[in-house]
């Protein structure tokens, strides 16, 4: 990426697991240099994280794409040294030590300031910096159990339901992404320094589910679980075909909903007033769901999108990954990419997300070997010598 809009930024990624490096990852896409700082005896995490093909990580690859990857030791003050060297050349440094830590080996952001004023450093954690918890370790499982999230996910007669992926720092790094971006902005267009950008799992994720935190402020009641129903739509859930597939619906608006009767054939129940209007409807949600699971039983997936698309209906079937890979909208716009990859031949990943007219988003290469540009970073970057090099490996510094 030698043209995107973060050309010429440089992140030092020395963060571990999905939130931090996700940051990393994204601003690597559009152009930024990502350095990716791994511990010498196994490197990050996530290389061994979720599904391998012949002992490489796949989930490795895709967030490790456009990095490149140095070892260093950071329980040795050698390796915090190298650490600092790399900061004081960057733009944005990602962590996620505890704060007890970053401040008991000199790498909080006082110290990296202090010879590089205008580092933005963000720091995520568990639980935020102050408080009780906030030395205490997080993963994003506990981000979602607190949220909030758990809560409200799952049948109203089952368990708090955990999702299988990693919403909450998913959620926490798009957060921390464009909190970087106007760091950046403040430092670079107002002229002012570089700062510290405290982001955790827990809030994050609350904020986008604030609703049930409004509802009891304000009218003393804790949302419960509904399953696929939501209070604010009708109809809205999982609807199961004749030939065993699924489609979701939505009708948020009340134009869909009404769409959505007359498409199956219910013209009359758009006069009538449980129906008509939007809170009544609200109000008898299971009534209109009954209704529009017995006509989408009765049909099979294929005729039943036909029908919607025709009216219009906002309705969607429910894709597996192989579904969703040979939707036609999605191939289309490319967006899942063959990438060529030294381990594996070739790898589909999902292509960068937003859409820029004149600096598209790319990807270089997939996740590189650990330490693979420890004699491009650290003998061009920091200019040490083959001799030094060879003295920080023989001491597993590097």
């Amino acid at each position: 990426m030698g043209s995107g809009p973060l050309t010429g930024i440089r992140v030092v990624d020395a963060a571990t697991l999905a939130a931090g490096p996700l940051v990393a990852t994204w601003l690597g896409e559009h152009g930024a240099e990502v350095i990716k700082v791994e511990q010498p005896d196994g490197g990050d995490p996530l290389r061994q994280w979720g599904a391998q093909r012949d002992g490489v990580g796949l989930m490795w690859k895709s967030l490790g794409r456009n990095k490149k990857s140095v070892t260093l030791n950071l329980r040795e003050e050698a390796g915090r040294d190298l650490l600092r060297g790399l900061t004081d050349t960057a733009d944005v440094v990602v962590l996620n030590l505890r704060p007890s830590t970053l401040a008991r080996w000199g790498l909080d952001h006082p110290a990296l300031a202090a010879t590089n004023p205008g580092l933005v450093m963000l720091h995520v954690t568990g639980f935020g910096a102050g408080g009780p918890k906030s030395d205490r370790p997080g993963f994003g499982t506990l981000g979602e159990a607190m949220s909030g999230f758990a809560h409200l996910t799952g049948e109203p007669d089952g368990p708090p339901t955990l999702p299988a992926f990693m919403l909450a720092d998913g959620v926490a790094a798009l957060t921390a992404t464009y909190a970087v971006m106007m760091a950046l902005y403040h430092r670079d267009v107002h002229g002012g320094p570089g700062q510290l950008i405290d982001v955790n799992l827990v809030e994050p994720l609350a904020r986008l589910i604030e609703q049930p935190v409004l509802t009891y402020d304000q009218l003393g009641e804790v949302p419960a679980r509904t399953g696929n129903r939501w209070d604010i739509s009708a109809p809205r859930n999982t609807y199961r075909t004749k030939d065993g597939q699924w489609l979701a619906m939505s009708g948020s608006a009340p134009t869909i909903a009404l769409r959505a009767l007359r498409a199956v054939g219910r013209e009359d129940l758009t006069r009538d007033p449980r129906f008509a209007e939007a809170r009544q409807r609200l109000r008898n949600a299971a009534l209109i769901d009954s209704v529009m699971a017995e006509w989408i039983a009765a049909h099979t997936l294929d005729d039943a999108m036909t029908v919607f698309e025709e009216a219009e209906v906002a309705a969607a079937p429910i894709y597996d990954a192989e579904q969703l890979l040979a939707d036609p909208q999605l191939q289309a716009r490319g967006v899942f990419p063959q990438v060529a990859d030294p381990d594996l031949g070739a790898m589909r990943v999902q292509a960068p997300v937003p859409r820029f007219s004149a600096t598209p988003g790319g990807i270089d290469h997939l996740g590189p070997g650990l330490g693979e540009h420890n004699d491009e970073i650290y003998g061009g970057l920091l200019g040490l010598s083959e001799e030094h090099r060879a003295a920080l490996r023989a001491q597993g510094v590097i």
